[in-house]
């Protein structure tokens, strides 16, 4: 039998990124992913976003050198620290506690993550494809088709060994074959913006403030912007209240009452409301885990396979793993001769599934703090026990690659 296999990745995020640049490498594989956005354009992109330091140790496992440039265009992560909104501290963690390769967990933009990521895929990425149809192969019950245009004109592939699904948390290629997963809201509210850091040194590291059950984040990325979060409890199934999201609303949510709120908090605040018209908001939300069809081969990876809730920066992060884990897997199948893909998606899963589950559970306990009527001095207390610690190293040292560590 020919060792040549067809790849398909649809869509050039994080996992789709590293698993194109990994793949293409790779003797006997026709690797094409596809991807909706020019080469340059990142508005979609996002904000900012931390990186555990489960995913550096992954990707470094993966691919050292694009790592290292991942690294380098970004700040570290040092400590993670909690106060309320006058500043009282409750929780001030080290990384290095909790982690191997303590000081690298890092904040950068999504736009400029994108960008080292995609650039490192080389051309077997390619850009300006609008998917048109994905399905099975009629002529053959393992294999897919993939329909796209790019520039224009039509194109497709027959008789696709791997279809690989990276397109997100609204994944077309897992609504052509599952059916969307339905979303379980975590009962909480998220805005996002990105602002200019005029704050003078108020704003570098990790941190976040509560007042209340309402929790504002923020953190320094390069070259000179601030990302700021801020969630609000909420009902399942309620519309995010317009009032929420005027400037009004903000100070009322995360300004204390009573007492003087910190600098840090008041500058950060004063900014959001500057930038309220360009936030984004969404509500936090996971779905069900699905990595393989059970016939047909085809892969999810990331946001794709297990859409999470954001509270332990672990979406990013996990789909850095799943890509690192896939990637090595197929690579040490390939290398060995053993050509046959359900053994490779039986594989991954296997390395993946629990993994998975435990960083989903652990995220949404953590959340417990921003749900409504919660006490944030009390949340941060359990954070600080061993029960929690313990987890928390386990999620950011444990990384799970299918391979011997």
């Amino acid at each position: 039998m020919s060792t040549s296999r067809k790849i398909v990745i649809v869509g050039a995020g994080v996992a789709g990124a590293i698993l194109a640049r990994r793949l293409s490498a790779l003797p006997g594989l026709s690797v094409t992913c596809l991807e909706r956005v020019a080469p340059d354009d990142h508005s979609e992109a996002g904000t900012g976003l931390n990186v555990g330091p489960n995913a550096i140790k992954a990707l470094r496992a993966c691919d050292p050198s694009l790592a290292d440039e991942v690294i380098r265009q970004s700040l570290p992560w040092a400590r993670w620290r909690t106060s309320l909104a006058d500043g009282t501290v409750l929780f001030d963690l080290p990384l290095a506690r909790v982690a191997d390769n303590a000081g690298i967990r890092i904040r950068i933009r999504w736009s400029e993550l994108y960008r080292i990521l995609r650039s490192g895929a080389g051309p077997a990425i390619r850009y300006g494809c609008e998917v048109t149809s994905i399905g099975p192969d009629p002529a053959d019950a393992l294999r897919t088709r993939v329909s796209w245009t790019e520039n224009g004109m039509p194109h497709a592939i027959d008789g696709v060994d791997l279809l690989i699904g990276t397109d997100g948390r609204y994944s077309a290629t897992r609504a052509a074959f599952s059916g969307l997963p339905e979303a379980r809201h975590v009962g909480v509210a998220i805005l996002r913006v990105l602002v200019q850091d005029r704050s003078n040194g108020l704003v570098d590291d990790y941190e976040q403030w509560f007042n209340r059950h309402h929790r504002l984040l923020a953190f320094r990325v390069p070259p000179d912007h601030i990302y700021i979060a801020g969630t609000y409890p909420i009902e399942s199934g309620t519309a995010i209240p317009d009032e929420w999201k005027t400037p009004e609303g903000m100070r009322r949510a995360f300004l204390p009452e009573g007492r003087e709120a910190s600098p840090a908090v008041r500058w950060l605040v004063d900014a959001m409301c500057e930038q309220s018209a360009h936030a984004h908001w969404a509500r936090m939300q996971e779905s069900d885990v699905r990595f393989a069809e059970p016939v047909r081969q085809v892969l999810y990876l990331g946001d794709s396979a297990h859409g999470m809730a954001p509270t332990l920066g672990q979406g990013a992060t996990q789909a850095m793993e799943d890509a690192s884990c896939a990637a090595m897997l197929i690579e040490a199948a390939v290398r060995a001769g053993q050509n046959e893909v359900r053994q490779w998606l039986d594989s991954i899963e296997i390395a993946r599934r629990e993994r998975i589950r435990f960083a989903m559970e652990l995220s949404v306990r953590a959340t417990d703090t921003m749900l409504h009527g919660a006490d944030p001095v009390a949340g941060a207390q359990w954070k600080t026990e061993a029960p929690f610690i313990n987890d928390l190293t386990r999620l950011f040292r444990d990384v799970a690659l299918g391979q011997p560590s």
